[in-house]
């Protein structure tokens, strides 16, 4: 018997040879990658559907951004970093197409093969791929970015870049990363949008440290000018290795780009009146109706656009950080929300513009919102029982309405119910628990705006009892104050994809809410949360996708974690009228990348 079970073992083994040298399937390099399904363009494609091959160059371009910076390295958790420096002066393996929910084209990496069992993925490098000091891009640039990123980057990068097991040079220009998880598809193409920085000039001791040098990357803009704080101005590198390459043509138009930084929106709204810059996007409902009356509309020289989008709307809420443990209790939280009057608020304030939020992936497939769980969805939520109340679980939920008179008592009267099951009671108009203690804390904000609503919301607590305080911050305070978790409540904004993946173990993992810098703010720990997600980055149909999508809307609405605001069911842009662009927009609304200026644009 036991000369026939070492036969059989030899037998298995001379299979299994014959298999790998000979039928196995084996990676084939290809231009492009989908998380679900097969890229939309073909190899051989010239340009992407949203861009002008023929759009004129350049011309400067001056924006706005609000707060201030005061690091130019986008990768690290300590300091704040222009959003530019990432996007246009670094450069990633590959490049997302925004017509698709998630499809890579190669920039840096001419090609990818990806192993058929999903146990690594090769990336080839370009071989024209250059450094904005003329140094190539090699493959130890790459698995050194890596190792750097997952060592000592922003904790996304750690998390992500900690699921590759090993990485090595194979065949001369390749990098072949092994994956520690095959049922994760995204993996790859996360590993596809890793940056890739410079070997022979990062300092590994100091990379942690903000820093105002001037980076070297392989994008299209070099740092011409940095006033810390103030603004920064970039130019076009006029020996940019990619310019020709189909993902880049009608991209990048034009020769400078300057960003200016305004410490309130008052103040940054009266500079783009003044022409100090050309193009604003505006989120104020009461200010797009109202205050474009101003000369340089009335003439002619600025055009108010509105642009469709197909994205899940972004979440924009009032974060309960419920590491406090005032928040601690769903019915607090619960009660909270049906405190805020968006009825009058909307109607009073904001010209009825706004539209109520009530899902993390508002206006998608991927919503449950007014839609009962079907089986797949139920079937990940089996060993979970109480993840998801039943009144989500069935599609029936809804924030309460009010009747927008600002008086309406139902929702009070709900609210006080919850408090009450909670502990809470009102005695001589104030709200305490059973030691006497008041409910009371602090809402954190950035801007004017945001604490002007945050005062208009105070008033309604003030009905039931509740005292809130608004604190309003700088920017670095407010950035230092968010990353460490340092708030009571604070708003903020997410923005989701018709694609999500990894990343939402970021917004709302287990292990994201002890991470300093995550984005899981609230902190919350749900087992079953954390299943969802692994069941949405391990799916290999849409419609597995869209199932554990949902799933993750459904725990996230019965937890009550954020008090949902609202949003602009389309982009509104102000821009300069000779600011063109093309026809066509993408699933992510106007793409910025594709513009030009044109004395003859409409």
């Amino acid at each position: 018997m036991l000369i026939l079970a070492r036969l059989a073992r030899l037998a298995a083994f001379a299979i299994a040879l014959f298999l790998a040298s000979a039928g196995a399937p084996r990676a084939e390099p290809q231009h492009a990658i989908a998380m679900l399904g097969m890229p939309a363009l073909p190899p051989g494609f010239t340009h992407f559907p949203y861009a002008d091959p023929e759009a004129p160059k350049g011309g400067r371009l001056v924006l706005a951004a609000l707060g201030s910076f005061d690091s130019l390295n986008p990768f690290i958790v300590r300091g704040n970093a222009p959003s530019a420096i990432r996007n246009l002066v670094f450069e990633s393996l590959m490049v997302r197409s925004y017509d698709e929910p998630f499809t890579l084209y190669g920039l840096i990496a001419e090609t990818i093969e990806l192993a058929p069992d999903h146990g690594s993925v090769t990336f080839r490098i370009h071989p024209r791929a250059r450094f904005s000091d003329g140094r190539p891009i090699t493959p130890n640039d790459v698995i050194f970015s890596w190792q750097l990123l997952r060592d000592k980057g922003r904790p996304n990068h750690r998390t992500f870049y900690r699921k590759v097991l090993a990485a090595e040079v194979v065949d001369g220009n390749g990098v072949r990363f092994d994956l520690a998880d095959r049922d994760d598809r995204e993996l790859p193409l996360i590993l596809g949008l890793m940056p890739v920085l410079p070997a022979h000039l990062v300092d590994i001791g100091t990379f942690e440290e903000t820093t105002f040098q001037p980076p070297v990357g392989s994008g299209p803009y070099l740092v011409a000018e940095v006033k810390p704080g103030e603004s920064i101005l970039l130019k076009k590198n006029p020996d940019w290795w990619g310019r020709d390459l189909p993902v880049n043509r009608g991209l990048h138009n034009f020769d400078e780009q300057r960003f200016d930084y305004y410490r309130d929106t008052n103040t940054m709204f009266e500079a783009f009146k003044k022409g100090l810059y050309d193009l604003r996007v505006e989120d104020d409902p009461a200010r797009w109706r109202t205050a474009y009356d101003f000369p340089a509309m009335q003439d002619g020289r600025l055009k108010r656009e509105a642009f469709s989008y197909e994205l899940p709307k972004p979440i924009s809420a009032f974060v309960f950080n419920t590491r406090r443990p005032i928040f601690a209790d769903v019915r607090v939280r619960e009660a909270l929300g049906c405190l805020f009057d968006f009825e009058w608020i909307n109607a009073n304030l904001f010209f009825s513009a706004y539209r109520r939020t009530t899902s993390f992936f508002e206006g998608s497939e991927l919503a449950a919102t007014g839609r009962p769980a079907g089986p797949a969805e139920r079937a990940l939520l089996a060993r979970f029982p109480g993840a998801v109340r039943a009144d989500i679980l069935d599609g029936k939920w809804a924030p309460p309405r009010t009747d927008a008179s600002g008086r309406d008592r139902a929702p009070i009267r709900k609210a006080l119910a919850l408090l009450a099951a909670a502990g809470w009671t009102i005695r001589d108009g104030t709200l305490v628990n059973a030691k006497g203690e008041p409910f009371a804390f602090e809402t954190m904000v950035l801007t004017k705006e945001q604490e002007r609503l945050a005062l208009v919301y105070g008033r309604s607590l003030e009905r039931a009892g509740i005292r809130m305080s608004v604190r309003i911050v700088d920017a670095a305070q407010f950035e230092r104050r968010r990353n460490a978790f340092e708030f009571d409540m604070m708003p903020f904004t997410w923005l989701n994809s018709l694609s999500p993946g990894n990343e939402q173990a970021f917004y709302w993992g287990s292990a994201a809410a002890d991470q300093p810098g995550s984005r899981n703010y609230m902190g919350v720990k749900s087992p079953a949360l954390d299943a969802a997600i692994a069941a949405l980055v391990a799916a290999r149909t849409r419609e597995e996708l869209v199932a554990a999508a949902r799933t993750i809307d459904r725990i996230l609405q019965s937890g009550f974690y954020v008090l949902p605001l609202y949003h602009l069911p389309e982009q509104w842009v102000v821009r300069k009228t000779d600011l063109a662009h093309p026809p066509n927009g993408s699933l992510y609304g106007y793409v910025l990348e594709s513009w030009w200026w044109s004395p003859r644009s409409n």
